[in-house]
């Protein structure tokens, strides 16, 4: 077992005005994984954004230009929130939901190729680099 300890005691968090909540259940069973960067960007910025009914009104020009992400970003991101049960929208009203059950995985999701980890991986890129010219890995 890790031993814990506070690292830093004169900057704990601590919840003053309003504050945002992703439950531990997203890590914890899944839900994180499921998402793509962009799906898991726009997520968190609408829990951010959301009051405490995860209520949000932001417009998708905002949104686009605040995560830096296209238009097409965007919309596919949000497009898949929805099927994934994360999110309402009404088109112009967001809606962070309750986390369902389980992760919903789409059928885009199961078809799409795994990407071979040691090839994507920074950590792993440095290393091959780091053995291939003598350095410390």
């Amino acid at each position: 077992m890790i031993n814990k300890m506070i690292l830093c005691h004169e900057r704990v968090r601590k919840i003053s005005g309003s504050f945002a909540f992703i439950e531990h259940r997203f890590l914890r069973d899944g839900f994180m994984l499921s998402l793509n960067h962009h799906e898991m960007l726009l997520y968190f910025f609408l829990v951010l954004a959301a009051d405490r009914y995860g209520l949000s009104f932001y417009g998708y020009d905002k949104i686009c230009s605040l995560l830096r992400i296209t238009l097409e970003d965007y919309l596919e991101a949000r497009n898949r929130l929805l099927e994934k049960d994360l999110i309402a929208f009404n088109g112009q009203l967001f809606q962070v939901l309750s986390l369902p059950r389980q992760p919903v995985i789409s059928v885009q999701e199961l078809h799409k190729p795994q990407a071979d980890w040691k090839r994507d991986d920074p950590a792993a890129i440095r290393d091959f680099f780091a053995r291939a010219f003598g350095g410390k890995p």
